[in-house]
């Protein structure tokens, strides 16, 4: 993993405490978060280790089963595929590679991605061409990026001759190198974007090289659900963000440029919403921006959700406040381990006060923490009863009369806490 977000603890009288990860006070999440109102025993479904946090979804494929994965873990969910796929069938560029490698056969195919061969072999199928293809693929020195391309070349009826075991095709191209490719014709199974260092790099080394399209990434048709996610990012109402490809993660650069917001972007991922990647190469479009992300060990979803399961709460320090234990997360509270949902302008309340934890913060500060609450204190106190009915803990923050409020912080709280 890329990241370290470990916290130091504060004390009444010590640094003030850092706010936690979801930013600026008062957002809202785009999904709804849990129901307002007195608190209730949480469901099992509610205290997972990702309970209350919202996470975005940019994936076009997958998209169900990764959401699926964190809402079973307590996460809520905002899904915006940043991109879409162009149907095979309809792409004549690959139509016009397939018949280039019909009449010229490859020494050579390297298969990236298994959609993408599985794609190929099926839109040959609809031309009439599949047989044909088959045979020439049959014929050529197979090479498969990772396992999943060996399943789907396998259930071709097809043998690879090799794959690499980092699933990297830099791994592939130095095997390549090595063994000397000039004169070689070569056919590359492109996964929806360029590949033009691999590319360029074979060519140099004396081969012809053939792209292969199967596939191509386009901005969704409807942007309306990216929008709402960089909106949300931006104004941190998200906790992470996941990616599963790299022009996914082009693409939400891309819309924020546009829309004239990239620097706020920016910014929001490198110091507040965590991005979350599913391997190195879907994170080089981010980490191109300076943008440090956060990927599992295993280039999957699964590990994926494990490593946010792992991150996000690592993320929130524990609060020991009037011998309850508080966790502040994206849209609601934990209170010894009981998810608590609290509305807005109750969150935006308690990330004031927890930012110095014990220490008074005046109604006037309070007031400006509150969104669009104008110049009325009474708007705190209204917003505070409600915030201690929603906790079910009324004595976790106390009235300091003609002051304002403070966290009810424990004495001795950094040593009872230490080893949290």
């Amino acid at each position: 993993m890329h990241r370290d977000h470990s916290a130091a603890s504060t004390a009444p009288g010590g640094p003030a405490a850092t706010a936690p990860a979801t930013g600026p006070v008062g957002t809202e999440p785009v999904t709804k978060a849990p129901a307002t109102g007195p608190a209730t025993k949480a469901t099992p479904a509610a205290t997972g280790p990702l309970a209350g946090f919202t996470v975005g979804v940019t994936a076009a494929r997958r998209a169900d089963e990764l959401g699926a994965l964190l809402r079973r873990r307590g996460a809520a969910v905002v899904h915006a595929p940043a991109l879409r796929i162009v149907p095979l069938a309809d792409d004549a560029e690959l139509l016009s590679a397939t018949k280039q490698l019909l009449d010229h056969a490859p020494a050579l195919v390297i298969a990236t991605t298994a959609i993408g061969f599985r794609g190929w072999v099926e839109a040959a199928e609809g031309w009439g061409l599949g047989d044909a293809l088959l045979a020439r693929l049959r014929g050529a020195r197979l090479l498969a990026r990772g396992p999943k391309v060996r399943g789907a070349i396998r259930a071709a009826g097809l043998t690879e001759e090799w794959s690499p075991a980092s699933e990297s095709l830099a791994e592939v191209l130095d095997r390549l190198l090595d063994e000397g490719v000039e004169g070689s014709r070569i056919a590359v199974q492109l996964h929806g974007e360029p590949l033009p260092g691999f590319v360029e790099s074979l060519r140099a080394a004396g081969a012809e090289v053939v792209g292969v399209p199967v596939y191509r990434w386009m901005p969704p048709e409807d942007l309306a659900p990216l929008d709402r996610l960089l909106d949300a990012t931006v104004a941190r109402a998200l906790d992470a963000v996941t990616f599963t490809s790299a022009p996914a993660a082009a693409s939400l650069l891309d819309r924020a440029e546009r829309r004239g917001m990239r620097e706020e972007l920016l910014d929001a991922l490198r110091h507040d919403v965590l991005p979350a990647c599913v391997g190195p190469v879907t994170a080089l479009p981010l980490e191109a921006h300076d943008i440090p992300t956060s990927q599992p060990e295993r280039f999957r979803l699964g590990p994926l959700v494990q490593l946010l399961t792992h991150e996000l709460p690592g993320r929130v320090r524990p609060l020991p406040v009037a011998g309850r234990r508080l966790e502040i997360r994206g849209h609601a509270v934990l209170v010894d381990g009981e998810l608590r949902a609290v509305p807005p302008a109750g969150m935006a309340l308690l990330r004031a006060l927890a930012r110095r934890p014990g220490w008074v913060v005046p109604r006037a500060d309070l007031l400006r923490s509150l969104p669009g609450a104008g110049r009325d204190e009474h708007a705190v106190e209204t917003a505070m009863a409600r915030l201690r009915t929603a906790l079910g803990a009324p004595k976790l923050i106390q009235t300091v009369v003609k002051r304002g409020y403070r966290l009810a912080l424990d004495p001795s709280s950094d040593a009872k806490y230490a080893d949290t």
